[in-house]
């Protein structure tokens, strides 16, 4: 994922300028009993999850129901949410 804030490219979330979105399916995980799941080592790897990272879970509803569950590191979500007000509070303060 790209950091919105400290670059100015924009975020792989969102589709660019052509219309395209990146994104795909990677893995296809199970829920355990106790609702835990693993992420594959090779996504982790990919992705750069680290023991000890921590991730939002983000849900989209559709007719009063979670229909999508998106998982993004949380520094990536605190960067985007201040690429996303910053300019708004920048114009207040």
């Amino acid at each position: 994922m790209y950091y919105v804030a400290m670059r100015k490219e924009a975020s792989c979330c969102v589709p660019d300028d052509a219309g395209t979105n990146n994104c795909k399916v990677e893995a296809v995980v199970s829920v355990d009993e106790r609702g835990q799941m693993v992420l594959p080592k090779e996504l982790r790897d990919r992705a750069k999850i680290r023991a000890g990272d921590k991730l939002a879970v983000v849900g989209c509803e559709r007719d009063g129901e979670i229909c999508c569950l998106s998982l993004i590191k949380v520094e990536e979500l605190s960067a985007t949410v201040r690429g996303f007000l910053g300019p708004i509070f920048k114009d207040v303060l």
